[in-house]
């Protein structure tokens, strides 16, 4: 972090200061006390079952110089009313003084219900120009406390940001973005993840908005036109005063795919058309084609990789730099589309970070393409968390789905995907095709009774189920190994 010292920390979070006011934190700020270094800023936030503040005077004793806290301690601390809010302050003045120390700094933000990590990854390396000038988290570092402790690790040399904003519920997103006021936004996509907590998707849509009204005078909202709720999202962008540009594969994107096509490895290929005002920053000019390959495992890349070069452009980098370091990126956090090819031959992609309907249909369209017509397909699909009442429909649909792309095994794992394996039922699939299992162990017993050498086999669901754990054992080569896949 930017060094401060225990009163400027005081003063930016409105706490009452119980250090010396000379104290400076040196250190990263860091919200777990195992993370702790020399001169560190331990914030001690309150959680359902642990309190943080219970692990401050560890965390002194580790190294830390000040504690944010909401309770009185014994330790150099600020003591605030709302530990995640002084958070949240703390990172917003840190940002503004680096802003008004460096104007070149840019902030780039990414929203949507799907694609934002890895858009998110992306753009972080297409913007980067020498180690240590961009802040891009690995992982979904997107909530109320990751965003901020993401800003928070800046130093007078960073210049650029690449965040990701992500929203629970209403509100959500509007909070983050004033803390970062972006110059640069993306709006990926408005599907249906967390619908539980919005409603509908014209809520969802409304949420995802919320980052127009936070964002820096004179930005550019990046819109995805191959998504109409997005696009529609165009007057209210321009009522905030802010540019306008469009992505996606529709002629009348203003940066758009041409010529997709997709190997067998599941791997994209385009040729990226920049409209030439957008590449030549404002100026008449013919539009610029460049193409790119993909390292990406997925088809539904091509719109991450269109949103990420857009604002990319925009930021100033050249058609022909954005496509060059497109080719060349891998992917850049576990779990999303992390293919593995086993010395067995079996390839295992995992994608078992999280799940919507959106995304849980394009990683079985990957599937078919990646086992075509000479490899077995093999999906094992866990539960797609907070659809609401929307969530029987959306699981039964995924079934379906599954028969319809000629998915050779589908295995279920717990209750809350059961209506997965009744969709597949119901559209045709029978005998061992499709398999439900209760829990993980029961899945890791059916991996290694029936996965062969040369399967290809997806690992899909939301985090919170679990199934992230069989991608690693699969990848490992520890499930689905003494069954037929042995012999």
């Amino acid at each position: 972090m930017i060094e401060l010292t225990a009163s400027e920390v005081a003063q930016a979070t409105g706490g009452r200061l119980a250090a010396d006011p000379a104290l400076r934190v040196t250190g990263p700020v860091v919200a777990d006390s195992r993370l702790v270094e020399a001169g560190a800023l331990f914030v001690a936030l309150p959680g359902e079952h642990v309190d943080g503040a219970d692990f401050a005077p560890g965390a002194v004793e580790a190294g830390a110089a000040l504690v944010l806290t909401q309770r009185e301690l014994d330790v150099p601390s600020v003591v605030v009313d709302d530990v995640q809010k002084a958070l949240g302050d703390l990172a917003r003045e840190v940002l503004a003084r680096l802003r008004a120390a460096h104007p070149d700094v840019k902030v780039y933000s990414v929203t949507g219900s799907a694609g934002k990590t890895t858009t998110k990854d992306l753009l972080g390396r297409l913007v980067t120009d020498v180690e240590g000038d961009t802040i891009a988290p690995q992982g979904s570092f997107n909530s109320e406390v990751g965003l901020p402790l993401t800003v928070l690790r800046a130093t007078d040399s960073t210049r650029k940001f690449a965040m990701e904003l992500g929203a629970d519920k209403p509100g959500d997103i509007g909070y983050l973005a004033s803390i970062v006021r972006p110059h640069i936004a993306i709006i990926l996509m408005v599907g249906t993840a967390h619908i539980e907590f919005f409603g509908s998707q014209e809520a969802i849509a409304d949420a995802k908005a919320e980052v127009l009204g936070g964002m820096a005078p004179g930005g550019v909202a990046v819109l995805n036109a191959d998504d109409e709720r997005v696009l529609g999202l165009t007057p209210r962008a321009e009522g905030f005063g802010l540019r306008v540009v469009t992505f996606g594969r529709v002629p009348t994107a203003d940066v758009r795919a041409e010529d997709v096509t997709v190997d067998a490895t599941g791997r994209a290929s385009f040729v990226l058309r920049v409209r030439g005002a957008v590449a030549a920053a404002g100026e008449a000019a013919d539009d610029v084609r460049v193409p790119v390959s993909l390292r990406l495992v997925g088809e539904h890349h091509v719109s991450n990789a269109l949103a990420a070069a857009t604002a990319a452009i925009l930021g100033g980098k050249s058609p022909a730099v954005v496509a060059e370091r497109l080719s060349q990126a891998e992917p850049g956090s576990p779990h999303r589309m992390a293919v593995t090819e086993r010395p067995d031959g079996v390839t295992v992609v995992d994608d078992a970070y999280n799940a919507n309907p959106e995304s849980m249909r394009a990683a079985l369209r990957s599937l078919a393409v990646m086992a075509g017509r000479e490899r077995r397909s093999v999906a094992v699909l866990g539960e797609m968390r907070e659809l609401g009442q929307n969530a029987r429909v959306a699981h039964h649909e995924i079934g379906l789905l599954a028969v319809r792309l000629n998915i050779k095994l589908l295995v279920v794992v717990g209750e809350g995907a059961y209506h997965i394996a009744e969709g597949a039922v119901q559209e045709g699939s029978w005998g061992e095709e499709s398999v439900f299992v209760p829990d993980l162990d029961a899945a890791r017993a059916v991996l290694d009774e029936r996965v062969r050498p040369g399967d290809v086999v997806l690992v899909k669901a939301s985090n919170g189920s679990g199934l992230w754990r069989l991608g690693d054992e699969l990848a490992a080569g520890i499930v689905g190994v003494t069954g037929e896949g042995a012999q």
